[in-house]
């Protein structure tokens, strides 16, 4: 049974930075060969899909509105994915989760906050 777990969220002031942890367990086949996305849903807006690592050879896509700003990354070798997250702005404010999206697999997802 594929699990993930997210750790790394908080309280941050505005131009702060974050990094959140995903540590995933239970895939049937090498943790490499699954793509895997962070998500972030604010209150009252549209889940939004923030960044994606890829399977592989490890392709990375970022949402325009955190490009620059925040960095996918991934250690096969201890099952994990991690965002960092840089320039925090007050819009970032979300719930993140963290996403097998092959799977359909989600954590229980980390909130993070962004205020002064």
């Amino acid at each position: 049974q594929v699990q993930l777990v997210e750790s790394g969220g908080g309280l941050v002031q505005p131009g702060g930075s974050l990094r959140l942890s995903c540590a995933a367990s239970g895939f049937t086949f090498s943790f490499s060969r699954y793509a895997m996305s962070w998500y972030r849903q604010a209150l009252g807006k549209e889940r939004e899909l923030v960044a994606t690592y890829g399977s592989g050879g490890g392709t990375t896509t970022y949402a325009n509105s955190v490009k620059g700003r925040f960095t996918i990354s991934r250690d096969n070798a201890k099952n994990t994915v991690s965002l960092q997250m840089n320039s925090l702005k007050p819009e970032d404010t979300a719930m993140y989760y963290c996403v097998a999206p092959g799977l359909n697999i989600w954590g229980q997802g980390t909130q993070v906050t962004v205020s002064s």
